[in-house]
């Protein structure tokens, strides 16, 4: 029978980026013999197995060594991969140290191995994805600082309302990745690693123990196979479980939560890109290469492309999420579907969110800002744009509901007869006598106001600066 291969060929997000080769299903298979070297590390540090036999475990534990394809298909009798692997390993493990082959796997489930192999294979995405982001977040904090008064048309409800700036637009995106980034930080530094055994009471662990124990081993302390979760935990990189956690699944869920959030905070910028890179909006276009963007039919089209793969991971990984969090619903001691139903959608998540994070750092390092079209733009309302703050200035006059009342009725003016709104207020009888020509003017000019614009950037920048001494891995 002839086998496929998964190479990305309808998920350009995350084909032939980093994150991609970190959940392939070599890598998934060399964390699960990980998993097991950990566990034959664990228990030799408690004095379980001896160092000859950890030498040799570890020795032939490489993914190269086992037929992938054979233990996919056997898994479908056990209905996970980890038994299958199991019996193949011992046999490589035997053909090099025979005495050797006993210590495998010795006193462990298959859901404390392919726990702990998902919370690397999720440990080494998510620190791809916190590289990613550092270097997201530093090209839109340069965005933010050097457009901080580069003004553009404020839209809300898709309609233009008040002037803003590039800079705090960007400021906003630059929040969003460092929200990703915090969490990211936290999720993956907690991830643990998963021992429990049978159903999550250690007992043949201790059982081992006591046996050793009985022909002249010398376990460190006798608390049931607890002492054994720290050194695996260790021989991992993971963090040290308080308890078994076989349907405690919270772990799995967070990952899920986690990459919602990093696609979500990633697909409001692209999906920002998108709209400011409109024909008739022109405001920002995505970096030049060759053959991106392209289209098959139409020779003149430039499709804003990396945006693109953003906003379809963004619009895949809530549904991964999802059930991801419907697995926290686990039954008894080991669940029968609930478990099984997770590696898939997180493996699927990973790769996207992964794929996306990769994307979004050329994406922000390549932004191609246009002033002039903001500039342009700005002026297509005629003056409309500011008629919040004539509102406020012409308050003390008037009274606010009767002044918004008099400036709803000279915009509407403006935009029926197709003339300046600064045309209309100079000759309204009662708006030309509060306002001189010089003053009404300035009053229009949108640069004059941005508010608060300035200031809000220094404050996102800083937020971001304190992240990036933080997290110190750029």
């Amino acid at each position: 029978m002839s086998v496929g291969t998964d190479a990305g060929l309808l998920a350009p997000t995350w084909a032939g980026t980093p994150a991609a080769a970190e959940v392939t299903d070599e890598a998934w298979l060399q964390a699960m013999l990980d998993a097991e070297v950990a566990l034959a590390r664990a228990q030799y540090a408690v004095g379980l197995t001896p160092a000859a036999a950890v030498r040799a475990i570890a020795s032939v534990a490489r993914a190269d060594r086992l037929d992938l394809v054979a233990l996919a298909h056997a898994a479908r009798a056990a209905a996970n991969p980890v038994v299958a692997l199991v019996t193949a390993f011992t046999e490589v493990v035997a053909a090099k140290d025979p005495a050797a082959a006993e210590y495998v796997h010795r006193g462990s489930t298959s859901q404390d191995i392919l726990d702990s192999a998902a919370m690397l294979v999720a440990r080494r995405v998510l620190g791809l994805v916190a590289v990613d982001l550092e270097r997201t977040g530093a090209a839109l904090a340069a965005l933010a600082d050097a457009h901080r008064h580069t003004v553009l048309a404020g839209r809300t409800l898709a309609q233009h309302a008040v002037p803003t700036t590039f800079g705090l637009k960007a400021a906003g995106w630059l929040q969003l990745v460092g929200d990703a980034l915090v969490r990211v930080r936290a999720v993956a530094s907690a991830l643990p690693a998963q021992l429990g055994g049978a159903a999550g009471t250690l007992a043949a662990y201790r059982e081992y123990a006591l046996l050793d124990r009985g022909q002249g081993g010398d376990p460190v302390g006798d608390e049931g196979g607890v002492e054994l979760l720290r050194p695996f935990a260790e021989a991992l990189g993971l963090a040290e479980p308080v308890l078994p956690w076989h349907t405690v699944r919270t772990p799995v869920a967070e990952v899920g939560a986690v990459l919602q959030l990093v696609t979500g905070a990633l697909g409001k910028f692209a999906l920002d890109v998108q709209t400011l890179s409109r024909t008739e909006i022109g405001e920002v276009s995505e970096p030049a290469a060759t053959g991106r963007g392209a289209s098959s039919a139409m020779p003149q089209k430039r499709n804003p492309a990396l945006a693109t793969l953003i906003v379809s991971a963004a619009r895949q990984v809530p549904a991964h999420a999802l059930v991801l969090a419907q697995c926290l619903l686990a039954e008894d001691e080991r669940p029968a579907g609930a478990w099984h139903a997770e590696w898939q959608p997180l493996r699927e998540a990973l790769r996207l969110a992964g794929g996306a994070a990769h994307t979004a750092v050329e994406l922000a390092e390549g932004l191609v800002v246009h002033p002039e079209r903001m500039l342009a733009n700005l002026g297509l309302t005629g003056g409309a744009l500011v008629t919040e703050r004539l509102t406020v200035v012409l308050a003390p006059a008037f009274g606010k509901v009767r002044a918004k009342k008099l400036l709803t009725a000279a915009s509407a003016e403006a935009a029926g007869t197709g003339r300046p709104l600064a045309e209309v207020l100079a000759q309204h009888p009662e708006l030309s006598a509060v306002f001189t020509p010089a003053r009404l003017s300035a009053l229009l000019d949108p640069a004059q106001y941005t508010g608060a614009a300035d200031a809000l950037v220094d404050r996102a920048l800083d937020r971001f600066a304190e992240l990036d001494e933080k997290g110190g891995s750029r």
